[in-house]
């Protein structure tokens, strides 16, 4: 057996539609993901990022191939395993530190013991004061923070993050970037991380899967192996993010022409999106 905490083999899905073929969305995914890595998903939309990562979760089966958690198949969601998404969902009538217990009494967990566990987990992210805040009081930063702290708080294995900051501004990107890190260290999380942002995946991440568009499936893989803690001006990463945005620019040719059919003329300008590299968003 394949040595690994994550082991995906010749994953295949597709999705039927109605009175048309099946729609492709991932094709012969094979992956290996050590206990404890970073890894991101980096790719244009479409390319079947999120589908691979709600695999993973059990919250979605393939139709062929084969995926293992600790050489256990996956059949389902289970408590190893918890997804952030973009949203933060948090209870609306729920007060922060109810939020962040939720999981916990619903494993059974004595209230006056989850209580403490979630208020340990509310300081690690820097919102213990804000436990009886409501979520509508918070900003769109500090509701991701206690979505994280929800999800840690329950102890899984593997942390599954879709997107978790891409509706954030630049600055509290950057601020959480650095949080997600240190817990990360802290605790030695296994994480897949799905985003469209070249700088977060180079900065955040262990390894970056560079997916290829329709159907999905891996174009490349990019170690990173620049120094933690890492800035975005290091060098290293700098000659990284030119690497992958030359790769990603291939794919994104393949979305427009694909698209524009007879009318297509690829520009280069249309493709870098922002200075931060984060392709393909819209598309």
């Amino acid at each position: 057996m394949t040595e690994g905490h994550i082991i995906l083999k010749n994953v295949h899905k597709e999705f039927q539609r109605k009175d048309n073929d099946p729609t492709i969305a991932l094709d012969d995914v094979s992956l290996t993901i050590k206990k404890g890595e970073f890894i991101s998903l980096l790719g244009p939309s479409g390319c079947g990022k999120s589908t691979l990562l709600n695999i993973v979760a059990g919250l979605e089966k393939e139709s062929s191939g084969s995926l293992l958690v600790n050489n256990k198949p996956i059949k389902g969601p289970g408590n190893d395993r918890i997804v952030v998404f973009q949203e933060s969902g948090l209870f609306p009538w729920m007060s922060v530190l109810d939020n962040v217990m939720y999981g916990l009494l619903l494993k059974k967990v004595p209230k006056e013991e989850a209580k403490v566990r979630a208020m340990d987990w509310l300081q690690k992210v820097h919102l213990g004061k804000f436990a009886q805040s409501m979520p509508h009081e918070l900003s769109g930063g500090m509701k991701q923070r206690v979505a994280i702290a929800r999800a840690l708080v329950t102890d899984p294995e593997i942390l599954l993050m879709d997107e978790p900051f891409a509706a954030l501004d630049e600055q509290t990107r950057m601020v959480l970037h650095k949080e997600l890190e240190k817990l990360w260290r802290e605790t030695g999380k296994t994480i897949i991380f799905v985003t469209h942002n070249i700088r977060e995946a180079v900065v955040l991440s262990d390894r970056i899967v560079l997916m290829k568009t329709r159907p999905g499936g891996i174009k490349n893989i990019f170690p990173v192996q620049a120094a933690r803690p890492r800035k975005s001006s290091d060098s290293i990463l700098i000659h990284l993010e030119n690497r992958i945005l030359t790769e990603l620019e291939q794919e994104m040719e393949k979305v427009l022409k694909e698209e524009l059919g007879s009318d297509y003329a690829l520009k280069t300008d249309h493709l870098r999106v922002d200075p931060n590299n984060n392709m393909g968003s819209d598309i």
